[in-house]
């Protein structure tokens, strides 16, 4: 008989609490470091909360990954509980979290072989897929193995998409890759944004906010092409009207068997800052 999977993920994927229970999901949080304190994200701090802060904030948030103890401890738990554990996380190019999955199971008293991480190469609910898609393998019965090779079709069959307000936060935390050239005309341009090969790329940049929405929703028919079946979940950083407007846009123009409203996590909202908008998908499985 194949043994129980167990799939942990971290926060910055933000899958709705009502996914995670559903799919039996552990979810790890990245910390923000604001001034003296430290908020576990979407625990001690919620988006809106965060948010609200973020625009009369004199001092910046900054961020920190999940801590080598909290995955040690996860690990633990699950294998005690005769779980085979699979570990997919955000992009390592983009966090020290995945470090911190290697040195928690190196920690582990006993076990460590039950134990396996992935690293997503991406973020948001792009990782959030690739976690499910596991998930809904290892509540299927399958074997470890199984659910390793369904995330990595996953990972090849899953992207992100975002229009941000201004570059200001993404410059701030050195988190723009590709995208410093963007820099001199920010001012007058919404640019979108992807992660590929697990760091922030720029792909263009585009005149007006809504003109920036509807080009998301452009590329990303493009990339899936005719790859069916097709998730799709909203990324919104204080901004829920213009992601539901655009989801709108994406249900009447795509045949969507799986719609997933997220917000932009508090850790990945230090970045990008508010007023992000954005669409991740998963096309084929």
């Amino acid at each position: 008989m194949s043994k129980k999977v167990a799939i942990i993920t971290d926060s910055t994927a933000y899958i709705p609490d009502d996914l995670v229970a559903k799919h039996n999901l552990t979810v790890l949080p990245l910390e923000v470091i604001w001034g003296e304190e430290t908020f576990k994200d979407g625990i001690d701090i919620q988006p809106s909360e965060f948010y609200t802060r973020l625009q009369t904030a004199k001092v910046m948030p900054s961020t920190s990954q999940v801590t080598i103890p909290y995955m040690q401890e996860a690990f633990e738990k699950l294998v005690a509980e005769d779980y085979d554990v699979l570990g997919i996380f955000i992009s390592e190019k983009l966090s020290g979290t995945n470090n911190s999955a290697v040195q928690g199971r190196a920690s582990m008293k006993s076990g460590q072989d039950r134990v396996h991480i992935f690293d997503s190469e991406i973020t948001a609910m792009a990782l959030g897929f690739q976690a499910l898609a596991a998930a809904r393998a290892a509540q299927d019965g399958a074997s470890i193995e199984d659910c390793l090779a369904i995330a990595e079709k996953a990972r090849a069959n899953t992207g992100v998409y975002f229009a941000v307000d201004t570059l200001e936060f993404l410059h701030r935390g050195g988190r723009i890759g590709g995208a410093k050239r963007l820099m001199g005309t920010a001012m007058k341009v919404k640019p979108i944004l992807s992660v590929q090969d697990g760091v922030v790329a720029s792909i263009e940049s585009v005149r007006t906010k809504k003109k920036a929405h509807l080009r998301v929703l452009e590329i990303i028919k493009e990339e899936i092409g005719d790859r069916t079946p097709i998730h799709i979940a909203t990324l919104e950083a204080n901004a829920a009207d213009d992601a539901d407007a655009l989801l709108n846009l994406a249900t009447q123009e795509m045949d969507i068997i799986e719609v997933v409203r997220s917000q932009v996590s508090p850790v990945i909202g230090t970045h990008v800052g508010p007023g992000t908008v954005g669409l991740a998908y998963m096309a084929g499985l």
